[in-house]
C-alpha cells in the first residue's frame, strides 16, 4: 500500500455550508475498513467543529485551528502545537471595533476586510504573528504554524508519513498541507490556484469530490498517479 492516509480538510471540502452528507462519511467509513488512516486538518475550532460534525471518531487525529491545536477522537485529549495568543492583541481589536471576532486556543480569528486593522494591531504591538486567508475568513496565529505543521505533528504522532499521505482540500490555506503530503488533491470547487498546483483535481466538487477520491483510493491505490517532487 503506497498511500496509507488520507488528510482531510472540512469546510468546502468534506462539507458543505459546515454538514458532511451521509454519503461522504459512508466513503470514510470504506476508507478505514480498507486499513487506512483518517487525519482532518481544519482551521475550525474544535468546539465548532464537535457542535456540527459527529463522526469525528472516524478520524484518528483532528489538526484544528489552521494547525495549532492538535486532538486524539479516541481519547478528547488536546495538546497546543503554539502558543495563545496575547491578550493584549485581542483587547486592541476589541476596541477597535472588529467584528465577529473569535479566540480560539491559538488562533483568532475574524473576517474581511478586518485584515487591516489585524495588520496595524501587530504592528503595533511588534508582535510575531502571520495572517493567513481562507476565503473571507481572516485568521492569525504564530508565524510559522500552519495546516502542514499541524499536520506533521499529528503523522508523528501516528508513526505515519507525510510521503504515504494523501491530502484533499478546497482553498488558500490548504497549499501549505497539499504541498507537504505525497499526493496533493483539490476538489472540483477548489480555488484556482489551488487547482493547480494539485496532483489530481476531482470531477465532483466538496463531498462528492471525496467519496471519488476515496474510491479511486481503494481501488487503486493511486497507482496511475506520478505526484509532483515534494518536500518531504
Amino acid at each position: 500500500m503506497r498511500y496509507t492516509t488520507l488528510a482531510c480538510d472540512y469546510d468546502g471540502t468534506l462539507a458543505h455550508d459546515g454538514r458532511v452528507d451521509p454519503a461522504t462519511v459512508r466513503a470514510l467509513e470504506r476508507l478505514r475498513a480498507s486499513g487506512r488512516g483518517l487525519v482532518m486538518v481544519t482551521g475550525r475550532e474544535m468546539d465548532q467543529l464537535a457542535g456540527i460534525f459527529d463522526r469525528l471518531d472516524l478520524f484518528d487525529r483532528v489538526v484544528a485551528e489552521n494547525g495549532a491545536v492538535l486532538q486524539r477522537p479516541a481519547t478528547g485529549e488536546e495538546r497546543l502545537l503554539d502558543d495563545p495568543p496575547p491578550a493584549e492583541f485581542v483587547e486592541v481589536l476589541r476596541r477597535s471595533g472588529v467584528e465577529h471576532l473569535s479566540v480560539g486556543r491559538v488562533i483568532v480569528a475574524t473576517v474581511s476586510p478586518h485584515e487591516t486593522t489585524v495588520l496595524e494591531a501587530i504592528h503595533e504591538l511588534g508582535l510575531e504573528l502571520q495572517v493567513i486567508f481562507n476565503k473571507g475568513s481572516v485568521m492569525v496565529l504564530p508565524s510559522g504554524t500552519n495546516k502542514a505543521t499541524g499536520l506533521h505533528a499529528a503523522l508523528d504522532e501516528l508513526g505515519r508519513t507525510a510521503r504515504g499521505t494523501v491530502g484533499v482540500g478546497d482553498a488558500e490555506n490548504d497549499h501549505a498541507f497539499l504541498a507537504f503530503c505525497g499526493c496533493g488533491v483539490a476538489v472540483a470547487n477548489a480555488l484556482p490556484t489551488l487547482k493547480a498546483t494539485a496532483d489530481i483535481v476531482t470531477t465532483g466538487a466538496r463531498g462528492a469530490g471525496v467519496v471519488e477520491l476515496i474510491d479511486r483510493l481503494i481501488a487503486t491505490d493511486l497507482d496511475d498517479v506520478v505526484p509532483r517532487v515534494r518536500r518531504t
